[in-house]
């Protein structure tokens, strides 16, 4: 049968679209109610949380979805993979008592797989901010007391690998460079070899620990994150660049005319605990102040100074994340995109759509 060239074209470009992953996570805190039509194209759903703790006994323990793994399938396309996040920001524990001997790092992935088969879920999602230090609590657990985490973090996702099976495991991995302590030229190939794919948090690029202000999303930001692990030796398809659904804002000291290098306010305490500086708003909120943003195009991100209260607010754009597409997905041959988080996005789903647009591009 022939088959006119247009149509030869289309199928190309559906089968392109589909061969690169589309992960959105599904957070607790954000309520989703999208239609299918709203969530097309997504390939992965990734629930968050489970706590780390939970897979450090023989049994283990038993994780309360906040939400029904069977009807969550019913809003994205059929046969969507519905994968089960452990950790989070904060939560690291469960981590540093499982990774520490080969006993406790087979126990567990045991538990782990044996969780996955029950609720029903495809695949797993390692969510350790962050193996080796600089976690929430680097000031009480100082990152020198850490350094086991360094060759054991690979260790552990080996194990969770090998008893999960043929679904899939995936990890969050830093974006900032400072964080990356246990991805060391040694240590990224074995990580890269234990897992299937990997959500690069190209996002908070400035945090409370910072004293200037800086985009924390843009595309120079994001794609020297990439760069910076592609030269450790991890594979570009199995990469999926992150997307963050909110803007955050940081206090400044004085007058703010330009998108870095101003002084902060204290945004972080002695003890490294929030000292209410600094904060972020999800676009389903849609802050007034959005509305005021000021495209930064030589580093490619959003900005803008409030005046009446002295925040400086950093976000991405439609415009933003399709130059990502360009300069980075397609450039470095990424194999995906990933975003935090589905609830966080406008009312009208602009950000999602933003995505499913750049993706259609590939």
């Amino acid at each position: 049968m022939h088959v006119p060239r247009a149509a030869t074209s289309a199928c190309a470009a559906a089968a392109a679209a589909t061969a690169h992953r589309f992960v959105m996570y599904y957070d607790q805190w954000h309520a989703a109610s999208p239609t299918k039509g709203q969530t097309a194209g997504i390939t992965h759903v990734v629930t968050a949380f489970a706590g780390s703790t939970l897979f450090t006994s023989d049994p283990p323990g038993s994780p309360t979805p906040f939400v029904d793994v069977a009807t969550l399938r019913t809003q994205f396309d059929d046969g969507v993979k519905v994968c089960m996040a452990i950790g989070g920001w904060g939560d690291s524990a469960g981590f540093t008592t499982g990774q520490k001997t080969e006993e406790s790092r087979k126990t567990y992935a045991k538990g782990v797989a044996a969780t996955l088969d029950r609720l029903g879920y495809d695949c797993v999602d390692v969510d350790w901010e962050y193996p080796g230090g600089n976690g929430e609590d680097y000031k009480q657990n100082p990152n020198s007391g850490k350094t086991d985490e360094i060759a054991s973090y690979a260790l552990l996702l080996q194990e969770i690998k090998a008893a999960i099976g043929d679904k899939e495991l995936s990890i969050a991995v830093p974006g900032l460079e400072r964080d990356m302590i246990a991805f060391t030229p040694e240590q990224v190939p074995l990580i890269d070899a234990a897992v299937d794919a990997i959500n690069v948090m190209t996002y908070d690029l400035m945090n409370r620990r910072d004293t200037q202000t800086n985009h924390h999303t843009s595309v120079e930001g994001s794609l020297a994150t990439i760069d910076k692990y592609l030269s450790l030796g991890m594979t570009a398809s199995k990469m999926n660049l992150g997307f963050a659904f909110y803007a955050k804002f940081f206090k400044t000291t004085g007058e703010c005319s330009q998108p870095v290098g101003c002084a902060t306010a204290e945004l972080e305490d002695a003890n490294g605990g929030d000292t209410g500086q600094s904060g972020a708003v999800t676009f389903r909120e849609t802050p007034p102040v959005l509305a005021s943003g000021i495209p930064d195009t030589e580093k490619g991100g959003v900005w803008y100074w409030d005046p009446s209260t002295s925040y400086f607010w950093t976000w991405d754009s439609p415009q933003f994340i399709a130059q990502k597409f360009e300069t980075i997905v397609k450039a470095r041959g990424l194999g995906g995109v990933m975003a935090w988080s589905l609830g966080e996005d406008s009312s009208d789903w602009t950000y999602v759509k933003a995505l499913q647009a750049g993706l259609a591009t590939l």
